[in-house]
């Protein structure tokens, strides 16, 4: 069953929504049953009273915008643009909406009945994490629930926007969410009209040695050739560098007198770490922009790019504690997925832990910088920047508050 509800404040004294409750009341059939002819998106099914009034009716608000299917939506107001979010309640995602609700566009986000890591957060929480969009609760890695979901909901959509990304990195769930839900929102999202797709992906498909970048790929490929054999359809593929989150699983261990882990001379690796914040503006410039059309976007944070080694001595300076730093062979984790792929053979139940050993090492080596297919070098002039929040503001915000809210998924390094 899927349930579309809209987090935005119900006016029970305008005249439009005075009419909606005397429809309300006399669509009672008795008195613990409603029918679903009252909600856009519900099920056709009765339900009981009981079941609609647990979320608050002040949250339920029908979609405005146009049902009306056409390719120009860019000349439209964003009040009056639908824009589809898949991945909504994601790191990402989350930060997506409330951008694009506070540009005024009429956001429709996609959401798990248990949202977040291993499905923590109810529908309550949930509509409370997305309000001022319309909420709805369908399975992206099902396209028969989506389609139905948004057959239900009754409205064309204009853009779709793409933040899936699976929460471990594991070889089927990379290809479970990476490459088919994110296809499943675009097939979707298409069949009600959508002429535009805006796709978070990540730098570091340009070297694909892993299965998620493998399997990000694949659907930029497709999403390409369908922009190539439909003229009215376009794309923008954002790429971004490493998310703040990502830097911080060491802060509290710095705080606490630990040393500064980093692989190598601490020099092995580089990135321009963007914010949570920055990045879902972009991605909201990327609805509009017609410089965005049908372009490979990598992106990253401002100011200059930060090895490991630059990182730490960030994180000292700002506890006033001298520099400890403990540097690891990256051999030693080489050793580890030699013996990790070994296994495999013999246990293949292990094959996710042999790849997590492998995405631990891609980012203990590997720039996330754009990669200059000229040199075939990391590039930091290359990568553009965007954004005001630094690494630095990052940093005494957790040194102050925690990591509250930046959980770093299934499977960490530090």
């Amino acid at each position: 069953m899927s349930l579309c509800f809209s987090s935005t404040a119900f006016n029970l004294h305008s005249a439009k929504n005075q009419s909606f409750l005397t429809r309300f009341s006399s669509h009672f059939t008795n008195p613990t049953k409603v029918t679903s002819s009252l909600f856009t998106g519900f099920p056709s099914s009765p339900l009981s009273l009981s079941e609609v009034v647990k979320f608050s009716k002040d949250r339920l608000k029908p979609i405005s915008a146009s049902t009306t299917v056409t390719p120009s939506f860019r000349n439209k107001s964003p009040e009056d643009i639908n824009v589809l979010v898949v991945g909504a309640t994601g790191y990402i995602g989350k930060f997506v909406v409330k951008e694009l609700v506070d540009r005024e566009f009429n956001v429709i986000a996609i959401a798990r009945e248990k949202s977040g890591i291993r499905g923590k957060f109810s529908k309550d929480e949930t509509l409370n994490q997305l309000k001022g969009a319309n909420v709805c609760f369908s399975d992206v890695t099902n396209l028969d629930s989506l389609e139905k979901s948004m057959e239900e909901l009754g409205v064309s959509i204009d853009v779709v926007v793409s933040c899936l990304a699976s929460r471990s990195g594991g070889v089927k769930d990379s290809w479970k969410i990476d490459y088919e839900a994110t296809k499943n929102s675009l097939v979707a999202g298409r069949n009600r009209g959508a002429s535009h797709f805006v796709l978070l992906s990540a730098i570091c498909v340009q070297k694909p040695l892993l299965e998620f970048q493998r399997a990000k790929l694949k659907f930029e490929d497709e999403l390409i050739k369908e922009a190539k054999e439909d003229s009215g359809f376009s794309y923008s593929i954002v790429r971004p560098t490493a998310f703040f989150k990502s830097l911080g699983g060491q802060v509290e261990l710095v705080k606490d007198g630990k040393p500064y882990v980093m692989f190598g001379d601490g020099k092995l690796c580089a990135c321009k770490p963007i914010s949570e914040a920055d990045l879902a503006s972009f991605i909201a410039d990327c609805v509009l922009s017609e410089n965005k059309i049908n372009q490979v976007l990598p992106i990253g944070g401002p100011g200059k790019a930060l090895t490991p080694m630059e990182q730490g001595e960030l994180l000292f300076r700002l506890v006033g504690r001298e520099p400890k730093f403990l540097k690891v062979p990256i051999e030693i984790m080489d050793f580890a997925i030699g013996v990790l792929d070994f296994l495999v053979k013999i246990f293949p139940s292990m094959e996710d832990t042999a790849e997590f050993g492998k995405i631990g090492r891609y980012y203990a080596a590997e720039s996330m910088l754009v990669l200059d297919p000229e040199t075939g070098e990391y590039s930091a002039e290359k990568t553009p920047s965007y954004g005001k929040d630094t690494l630095e503001d990052f940093f005494q915000t957790v040194l102050r508050e925690g990591m509250a809210g930046q959980e770093l998924g299934e499977q960490t390094i530090f």
